[in-house]
């Protein structure tokens, strides 16, 4: 059964970067898509309200984000997408600096689905 997650960041509060960031993500890397489904993502959407970005992900049950972490290390050309949506991007206030991973988790507080 897959798993589903969301997690959020910030983007930096200049429309020019907000711009960017948009514009990087209608043409995303190969080496990138490659790199989340070889991890065991399914599906993922990011949305963006004012400066905020949620993504909604959809997972195979035994993906973790460690190892996804782990493995984005490893590739150059993920890390190097990484340096520049990071130039884009603002930690939420209550983010962990010690984390490779920038977004946060988001606690499902509801869920409807329809019978």
């Amino acid at each position: 059964m897959p798993k589903k997650y969301c997690l959020a960041i910030d983007l930096q509060e200049d429309p020019a970067l907000m711009e960017e960031y948009k514009r990087y993500h209608r043409d995303v890397w190969p080496e990138v898509k490659q790199s989340l489904g070889d991890s065991g993502i399914l599906a993922m959407e990011i949305y963006l309200v004012l400066n905020r970005l949620f993504m909604m992900i959809e997972t195979k049950d035994d993906f973790s984000f460690e190892a996804k972490a782990a493995a984005d290390l490893a590739n150059p050309k993920v890390q190097e997408w990484e340096a520049l949506m990071g130039r884009l991007q603002k930690p939420l206030p209550n983010s962990d600096p010690n984390k490779d991973w920038k977004w946060q988790l988001a606690e499902r507080v509801f869920e409807y689905k329809s019978s």
